[in-house]
């Protein structure tokens, strides 16, 4: 920090902070939140010596924010007031909503690290403070005014040290923020006279260590329609009729139980009845009564039904007689025209709900058929559970996946999968919250409900399905369950408290603790237990081998959530040590959340701590040592969720190589960091709640983005041991070599060298390979590069002779792969 005094004035970082010789040793600090955003920008500060100047500290910063409630504008910090307590803490209490008593309350000892915040339904449920206490710090709320506007906050008195920190964190903020947010649109003005570089390579063989063999893998959340209408096959959408107005909360008016669902023709009437479901967790079902045959009821798909000739596909329904003496159902797959491309005939319903169904062989490739249910004599009757799979799924599962979206996941060679979220996992409030037991089962015995992003989810897609999936393609399971906890950015939904601070009640936690061990019995138990029964029912009578479980998903540290793992983590240790429980550091890589997740992980020893950041691609840059300063001693890490972010949410060839940059970083620090997984995976064009994903679809086409292919890479060309290099530049510019990254890993019969130019010029690197007896078989090299920009970008594989690595030259912005066949182990 420089300070430079010229004539009686103190310079302070840029600053003039006294116009005295000499300065006080205490200053006046005002914090508030402004009206203008109804304090959506958190607690601001200004400063004055005098009490009539004020300069605003940090104004684009927010030293503190409000975490409380829905995600944006719901986040508000109201008429906050700040005080000092004795022992020197300060605390700040602020109101959550104008309409009710709720408040909010958190404490620093310097304005710069706080800590998690905490919610109450009445300030009197704050219990270190007595109601006078805090009635009288409230009441000290003045009007000053700041920049020439009128603030309301309180005023307090402080060493002068006090604000020279914050305002020597405005300014190293600043830098960061220019830092992190270069992109390479500047790159011609940046590196305008760079020339192109050459970096010698020599592997330190004596420093090997060995890695994480489950560095890259897979997180499915259900977001963007990655389930139903994506990676599940089902083709009838709304198929169980409990699409709800709540699923959109009131967006959609034309969401509810009979959304993708109409009449066609005359003589045919249909609606929606609750008596007498097919199971009490499915309410609600179709009567379709017919007074002239020939009307149909017809079902949409998801924005179409898309079809092959020559394919087969699985039709069924749950059916019930109300009235009428034939029960006959012409079942007809249409084209947009009306003219049919399949045909099949429903019949023998009776007066009890019976699971009945037909093949349907397609004639005509289509990607906007419609599904057809016509009655073919006079009756009223009841549908349910109306279903249409085609029989090419993903290994020919039943009730199984979308191959060709199935097979590009498979095809990325993911040593493990988390499902089911991510912010799903722990739902929107308490009865959102995602419970296993109800994915598994029959599939009209399963509970639907509303997904917190904004849609329904069949589950369909359950437990089962995942546990299979990931034995198919051989990655471990990850299931990640909340922790007590529904996801810190819930609405209250009649609630006294929103958010994560409608935890489960403590009385209730037996119950759901028995709920997670139930999960590992299930998985992991013999079909002689309660739960391993269930599973060997299903059709799978082996175990699945669960071994990681993750609890929480970037939640708020705060007590409710603390109390609530414990219970957990110590239920889940005594009862199944052999399971590795995998905790969480809060939403980001820094702040409160993540301080305070990985103090209270190191106090229980939870042995993983799962990570999460979406950064710019700068930040990757420049944070490449981020996990060479972690604790080797202390628990490993489990990035699970990823990916570098430029204004527009594009995933191109930039945002790629930058998260190519981290990967190699992450192998580096394999020791420590035992897994990675990018987010999100799946979107579905036109209906994509997050930017960027890794793959996108639409109901024939699956695209994978560049990013796809850099995690392929690495996970196709995973080692098990890291050896370490020295690099030698050509030239002394420490932001050209930031831009350069490299990883050399081995496993018992290869060599794998990978090397990120994230540079406008080429790079030479001449790799001295003399420990390692390299066989003569031919160098498989595969090269991803493009211009920064470019959306479509697909690597190229090719072959090279040995002799060919002793100088490579790195196209610009590219990254490049080389499998290396070795004759013998490594030369001790």
């Amino acid at each position: 920090m420089k300070k430079v005094l010229l004539s009686g004035v103190l310079i302070f970082s840029g600053f003039r902070l006294y116009a005295q010789a000499t300065p006080p040793d205490s200053v006046y600090l005002f914090s508030y939140a402004t009206t203008r955003d109804q304090g959506r920008s958190g607690l601001r500060f200004a400063w004055s010596t005098d009490k009539q100047n004020w300069r605003p500290i940090g104004v684009d910063l927010g030293f503190v924010k409000s975490d409380y409630g829905r995600w944006g504008s719901e986040k508000r910090m109201i008429a906050p007031f700040l005080f000092q307590g004795p022992n020197g803490l300060w605390h700040c209490i602020w109101n959550l909503s104008p309409d009710n008593g709720a408040v909010a309350y958190t404490t620093t000892r310097d304005m710069l690290s706080w800590m998690p915040q905490a919610y109450y339904i009445t300030e009197n449920d704050l219990k270190i403070f007595t109601p006078p206490q805090i009635k009288e710090e409230r009441n000290k709320r003045l009007g000053i005014i700041v920049s020439g506007t009128f603030e309301t906050g309180t005023l307090n008195k402080v060493p002068r040290s006090l604000v020279e920190g914050m305002i020597q964190k405005e300014k190293t903020d600043a830098y960061r923020h220019q830092l992190w947010n270069e992109n390479t649109k500047e790159d011609a003005i940046r590196f305008a006279s760079l020339k192109p570089l050459t970096v010698s390579l020599t592997p330190q063989v004596t420093g090997s260590k060995k890695i994480s063999t489950l560095l890259v893998g897979a997180f499915f959340e259900d977001i963007n329609y990655a389930a139903d209408g994506g990676l599940y096959a089902e083709l009838v959408q709304n198929r169980d009729f409990e699409y709800a107005p709540a699923d959109k909360e009131g967006r959609d008016s034309g969401w509810n139980s009979k959304k993708a669902w109409r009449i066609s023709g005359k003589g045919i009437d249909f609606k929606i009845e609750s008596q007498r479901p097919v199971h009490p967790n499915n309410q609600h079902y179709a009567v379709l009564k017919t007074t002239r045959p020939g009307g149909a009821l017809v079902n949409e798909g998801f924005e179409g039904i898309a079809v092959k000739a020559g394919e087969n596909y699985n039709f069924s329904l749950c059916a019930r007689m109300l009235s009428g003496n034939r029960g006959k159902l012409l079942i007809r797959l249409a084209d947009k025209n009306g003219a049919p491309v399949a045909t099949g005939v429903i019949t023998g319903i009776t007066k009890d709900w019976k699971n009945t169904g037909a093949v349907l062989n397609v004639t005509k490739t289509t990607d906007n058929a419609r599904l057809e249910i016509i009655p073919q004599s006079n009756m009223t009757i009841a549908l349910d559970m109306i279903s249409l799979f085609p029989q090419k799924t993903f290994k020919g599962r039943k009730n199984g996946l979308r191959a060709d979206l199935a097979e590009a996941i498979a095809e990325l060679h993911p040593k493990f999968i988390r499902f089911p979220g991510g912010c799903v996992a722990h739902g929107d409030g308490i009865e959102n919250i995602y419970h296993w037991k109800n994915t598994v089962g029959p599939l009209e015995a399963r509970k639907p409900q509303r997904n917190l992003w904004g849609y329904h989810q069949t589950a369909g897609l359950g437990y089962f399905e995942y546990f299979q999936f990931c034995e198919d393609i051989g990655a471990l399971p990850l299931p990640v369950v909340a922790a007590g906890v529904p996801c810190q950015n819930s609405g209250s939904y009649g609630h006294p408290l929103g958010g994560q601070q409608g935890g489960i009640p403590l009385s209730d936690m037996k119950a759901y603790i028995q709920e997670i061990l139930d999960l590992i019995e299930w998985a992991n138990g013999s079909p002689a237990t309660q739960w391993g029964k269930v599973r060997a029912a299903a059709g799978h009578p082996k175990p699945f081998n669960l071994k990681y479980i993750g609890i929480g998903n970037e939640d708020l540290i705060s007590t409710v959530f603390e109390e609530r793992f414990e219970m957990i983590y110590n239920a889940v240790k005594a009862n199944h040590p052999e399971i590795t429980v995998i905790g969480t550091a809060g939403p980001f890589f820094e702040g409160s959340d993540y301080k305070e997740g990985w103090r209270f992980a190191r106090k229980l020893n939870v042995p993983m701590l799962d990570e999460h950041y979406y950064v710019s691609p700068a930040w990757f840059i420049y944070n490449q040592d981020f996990y060479d300063k972690y604790d080797r001693s202390g628990p490993k890490v489990y990035l699970g969720e990823y990916a570098a972010h430029l204004p527009g949410r594009p995933n191109n060839l930039e945002t790629a190589l930058a998260e190519a940059i981290h990967l190699t970083a992450l192998e580096r620090n394999g020791d420590v960091v035992s897994m990675s997984s990018y987010a999100p995976l799946l979107a579905k064009e036109g209906h994509t709640q997050w930017n960027p994903d890794m793959i996108y679809f639409n109901n024939t086409a699956v695209k994978p983005t560049t990013g796809y292919y850099v995690q392929q890479l690495f996970s196709k060309n995973a080692g098990d041991q890291y050896i370490p290099a020295k690099a030698v530049y050509s030239d002394n510019n420490e932001k050209a070599n930031s831009r350069f990254a490299w990883s050399v890993v081995k496993n018992a019969d290869h060599l794998f060298l990978k090397l990120v130019n994230l540079l406008p010029v080429s790079t030479s690197v001449v790799p001295d390979l003399k420990d390692f007896t390299i066989d003569r078989s031919p160098i498989i090299k595969t090269v991803l590069s493009g211009n920064p920009d470019s959306k479509n970008m697909v690597p190229v594989q090719t072959t090279a002779d040995p002799d060919e690595i002793e100088k490579l030259v790195l196209p610009p912005y590219s990254s490049t792969v080389l499998k290396i066949k070795l004759h013998e182990p490594v030369k001790k």
